[in-house]
């Protein structure tokens, strides 16, 4: 069973290593958590729904409160607050669950006569406010995708899958396994997030660099808007005009509801493994990810830790005695106290691997890494899925975490990483509060990577307390990103957080672009209001 307030199962939990905690109290204080609002007194506050659906939509439709409750909200810190203080703001009115793509027209049918808000609903997971009902004066319909989650058809020759848009991470790959395929889209909410939701949020898994980013996976599919179905057909290529795909791609349900993707396949690798350097510092680390990348080395994943997330890391590992050893013995190799982690994954044939491995590993020691082999590499593939359960853990000791992404060219990366950290770090000060703030780069082009912070901070005395203490944070330092050359969002999308920023980013004419292409498909914008653009 799903959490009502929180992320993923309600049966699996991380607990936070004592020196973890020991850690946290030394760089920010002790925390004090809230009290939780239960699920029976949240069901309570549900009003009346203003939805009538006559008999041929009766069954599609569920208004009962604990169904509208758990389709209310997403994962962003924001939405966290809402599901824990029990103040939720807006419910939808009804969440409907299509299984084809008629009954997806028949509900846009449906919205348009009775002017009703339809919002998508894929995995829940997003942390931008995509999903979040407003208030508009009109009822909200959540339309959620996750019956149509098969594999629909699939040509070997081509490699070409098509997926219902609700299937999640592991249907897609437990369904192209059996055929020898996989689509190789690993982002963190892999397990939960869905195809379609990928392609609406631009989506970016975690072994981009082999298979690339959902837009490179993404060939075609079925969109069924307010005109019509709009169908995107497969082409290898195409020079025909701009690319309707490209529109469908990051557009958050504002053209229409995504039913059908087709995706490029890749066979299943023969070898996969995940190796760790550590470096000295952190020009040699970001010299060193920078050049296996624009040499084009074979790996399919590459992740660089600043010291401090590195230092934030190997604290909350557990296992004290053995990261003892390993840093004693990477300090006499020259890896001190300024140390950073690199990870990176190779995939592919037996001999592709070793090739790529030890290509990795020459550019890795001429610039003074300490290769360490697989095992840790191994920690990070068998929790690469559940460190957003973290939270949780957080939550009950009293801290509030959440986390920033952009994207730059290389040659503003040290600039606007600094500038976060700066920010994030000294936000909370005139409140007499200290805030961790560590950073990895997750994702690499030959002209520059993802800059991924994270900070952690003590919860308020009061829910309104917190909340004000992430709007400051989160606001401040999001006007610094888009002001310094990064993009508002590298793989989270736009959402309604994000949305005041976007248009710094696009400018006046890409603005009246975007809006020009969600008033085509839906005029009267019942479709995900609020939601890229206003």
């Amino acid at each position: 069973m799903r959490r009502w307030n929180g992320w993923g199962d309600e049966t699996f939990n991380l607990a936070m290593p004592e020196q973890g905690q020991a850690f946290l109290a030394d760089r920010i204080g002790n925390g004090s958590p809230l009290a939780d609002a239960s699920l029976e007194s949240v069901c309570a506050r549900v009003p009346e729904t203003r939805l009538s659906p006559g008999p041929e939509l009766h069954d599609l439709i569920d208004t009962r409160p604990e169904t509208r409750v758990r389709h209310a909200r997403g994962q962003s810190l924001a939405d966290w607050l809402a599901m824990r203080s029990g103040e939720f703001g807006v419910f939808p009115d009804g969440v409907a669950c299509p299984a084809s793509n008629e009954e997806v027209r028949q509900l846009l049918a449906w919205a348009a006569k009775e002017n009703i808000n339809l919002v998508p609903y894929g995995g829940g997971t997003s942390v931008a406010g995509h999903i979040n009902p407003v208030d508009n004066g009109r009822p909200v319909l959540t339309v959620a995708m996750g019956r149509m989650n098969r594999l629909l058809d699939l040509d070997p020759d081509s490699q070409i899958a098509t997926f219902g848009a609700g299937t999640p991470g592991p249907l897609v790959e437990s369904q192209l396994r059996a055929h020898g395929f996989t689509l190789g889209h690993f982002p963190q909410s892999f397990e939960l997030s869905t195809i379609g939701g990928w392609v609406a949020a631009r989506s970016s898994g975690q072994q981009s660099l082999r298979y690339g980013r959902i837009e490179q996976l993404f060939a075609g599919g079925r969109v069924e808007t307010l005109q019509g179905t709009l169908t995107l057909p497969t082409f290898p290529a195409s020079s025909a005009g701009p690319d309707i795909r490209e529109m469908v791609l990051g557009s958050e349900g504002r053209l229409g509801l995504i039913t059908e993707v087709k995706a490029r396949l890749t066979r299943l690798p023969e070898h996969e493994s995940f190796h760790v350097v550590f470096f000295p510092d952190w020009d040699s680390a970001r010299t060193a990810s920078r050049l296996l990348v624009q040499n084009r080395t074979q790996l399919s994943m590459l992740r660089l830790s600043n010291a401090v997330e590195t230092e934030t890391q190997l604290a909350l590992a557990g296992h004290s005695r053995l990261i003892g050893m390993l840093e004693r013995l990477l300090s006499l190799r020259g890896a001190g106290e300024a140390k950073c982690m690199m990870t990176f994954g190779v995939t592919g044939s037996r001999q592709q691997c070793q090739n790529a491995l030890q290509e990795a590993r020459r550019t890795c020691k001429a610039h003074k890494g300490v290769y360490t082999g697989t095992r840790l590499g191994d920690k990070w593939a068998a929790k690469r899925f559940t460190m957003p359960y973290f939270r949780e853990a957080l939550w009950q000791m009293g801290y509030a975490v959440d986390t920033l992404e952009t994207a730059t060219d290389w040659d503003n990366v040290d600039n606007l990483l600094g500038l976060i950290e700066t920010n994030l770090r000294d936000g909370l000060a005139d409140r007499q509060e200290k805030t961790h703030v560590f950073t990895h780069l997750s994702h690499f082009y030959s002209q520059g990577c993802s800059i991924y912070t994270t900070y952690v901070f003590r919860v308020g005395n009061r829910y309104e307390e917190t909340l004000a203490r992430w709007q400051k944070l989160k606001t401040s330092t999001s006007e610094l990103i888009v002001a310094n050359r990064g993009t508002i969002s590298h793989q989270h999308g736009v959402g309604k957080d994000h949305a005041p920023f976007l248009p710094v980013e696009k400018g006046e004419l890409g603005m009246l672009a975007i809006r020009s292409l969600c008033s085509t498909f839906d005029p009267d914008a019942i479709l995900n209001p609020e939601t890229l653009v206003k």
